[in-house]
C-alpha cells in the first residue's frame, strides 16, 4: 500500500460527474461507493464537493467496479503538488494582515550575527560553519591548573567542554578563568546562567578542544561513574602537580573559620576541606600535599582535611589560589587573627600570588 499516492486532477465540474456515474453504475449509496473506493464517507463527500482531488488508485478501483474506461481529461500530480502553493498564499495572507512576524527583523539579523561570532562559527554540526584550528597549548603549569579545574568542576561531552561555579561566589573567578581559556586556547568560552540552580557555566562548544583535552589525558563522561584521575604527564612534574592541585582545590575546595567560645572567650580555628567525589582524585591530592610536607586528615571516604594554621600559611605560600574567593577568606582571616602582622605573614609568597590575588 502506497501511503503517499499521486493525485488525479479533473477539468472542473468533470470529478464531481465522475463519482455519480460510478454511483449510478453501481446502483450503490454514498456510503457504500466510499467503501468500494477504500476510504472513509467524508472523503468521498469532499472529493464529490470537489474540495480535495482524488487520489489515484481509489480512481482506478471505481472504474474498474463500475466496468468504466479512466477519464481521459485528467492529469496526475505528485502527492502534496499544492504544498508550496498554499504555503506562499498563507504567508501572504499572515504578512498582510500582521506585517512581519517575529519582531524587528533587523534586530533578529543583528542578533544572530552576535550568536555567530560568538558560538555559531565553531558548531561543526552546523552546515556552514568554518571551524578554526585550534591553538594546541604544550605542556604548561597554566594547561596543569586548567586540567585540575576540570577535574573538579568541569564537564566534557563530546562537542563540549563546560566549567560550572557558583553564580555569585565565584564571579571574580569566572574572569581568571576565561582569560586563561583565552590565553591557552585563542577561544573566547561563552556564559550561561542558571538563575534557579545557582549556577553559571563557562562553556566551549568545540570538538577540537575535546579531542585535545582526551589527548592530554582526560575522559569524555561521568568523572564519578569513570573515577577519573589526574594524566601521568601532571604526576611526573612537581610544578605541574601543584597548579593541578591549585585548579582542584580552587573549584573543589574549601576555606573556612571554626568559631566557638570558651569561657567568654572567642576563639577562630582555619580549615581547608577537599571534596570530589572520585577516589584518585582524593587520593592524588592528598598524596602529593603529604609529600610537600602537610598533614592531612581524612575525615571521610571522599573528603580530606588540613586544620593547621601554619600549614594553612604554608599551603597559599607554595600552592596558592587563582580564586580570589578562597584568597579573601585566608586574608580577612588572617587580619583578624593578626592584624598589622599580617605582613610578616604573607611575606615570601610568590610575587605573582602577592600581585593577582591581592594579599598585601
Amino acid at each position: 500500500m502506497v501511503r503517499y499516492p499521486k493525485r488525479v486532477i479533473f477539468p472542473k465540474g468533470n470529478q464531481r460527474k465522475f463519482l455519480e456515474k460510478v454511483k449510478n453504475n453501481l446502483g450503490l449509496t454514498i456510503k457504500e461507493v466510499a467503501g468500494v473506493a477504500g476510504v472513509h464517507e467524508r472523503t468521498l463527500t469532499d472529493w464529490k464537493r470537489e474540495k480535495l482531488s482524488m487520489s489515484l488508485p481509489a480512481l482506478k478501483k471505481l472504474c474498474q467496479k463500475a466496468n468504466i474506461s479512466l477519464p481521459k481529461k485528467i492529469e496526475i500530480r505528485n502527492p502534496f503538488w499544492a504544498a508550496k502553493f498554499s504555503a506562499s498564499a498563507g504567508g501572504m495572507a499572515v504578512y498582510k494582515k500582521y506585517g512581519n512576524v517575529g519582531g524587528d527583523p533587523a534586530y533578529r539579523k543583528r542578533k544572530w550575527f552576535e550568536w555567530w561570532e560568538k558560538e555559531g562559527r565553531y558548531r561543526e554540526d552546523l552546515i556552514t560553519a568554518r571551524i578554526q584550528p585550534l591553538q594546541e597549548p604544550g605542556v604548561s603549569t597554566e594547561l596543569a591548573e586548567f586540567i585540575g579545574i576540570l577535574l573538579g568542576d568541569g564537564g566534557i561531552t563530546s562537542s563540549q567542554v563546560t566549567v560550572s561555579l557558583n553564580r555569585v561566589d565565584d564571579r571574580d573567578y569566572l574572569s581568571y578563568l576565561r582569560i586563561l581559556i583565552q590565553d591557552l586556547f585563542k577561544l573566547n568560552p561563552s556564559v550561561k546562567e542558571r538563575e534557579k540552580e545557582g549556577v553559571i557555566n563557562l562553556i566551549v562548544s568545540r570538538t577540537e578542544l575535546v579531542r585535545f583535552l582526551v589527548k592530554m589525558g582526560l575522559q569524555v563522561g561521568n568523572k564519578v561513574k569513570h573515577q577519573v584521575d589526574v594524566p601521568c604527564w601532571i604526576k611526573e612534574s612537581e610544578a605541574f602537580t601543584k597548579s593541578c592541585l591549585r585548579g582542584l582545590f580552587d573549584t573543589d575546595g574549601c576555606f573556612y573559620v571554626d568559631r566557638h567560645h570558651w569561657r567568654d572567650k572567642l576563639y577562630c580555628n582555619a580549615g581547608m576541606d577537599f571534596t570530589n567525589r572520585s577516589l584518585p582524585l582524593v587520593k592524588f591530592f592528598k598524596v602529593n600535599l603529604t609529600k610537600l610536607g602537610f598533614h592531612l586528615t581524612q575525615t571521610g571516604k571522599f573528603r580530606v582535611r588540613l586544620r593547621r594554621e601554619g600549614e594553612i600559611v604554608s599551603y597559599f605560600r607554595k600552592v596558592g589560589s587563582s580564586n580570589p574567593k578562597h584568597v579573601k577568606k585566608f586574608r580577612r582571616y588572617l587580619q583578624r587573627c593578626y592584624g598589622e602582622d599580617i605582613h610578616k605573614i604573607v611575606s615570601g609568597l610568590p610575587e605573582k600570588q602577592i600581585t593577582n590575588q591581592e594579599f598585601l
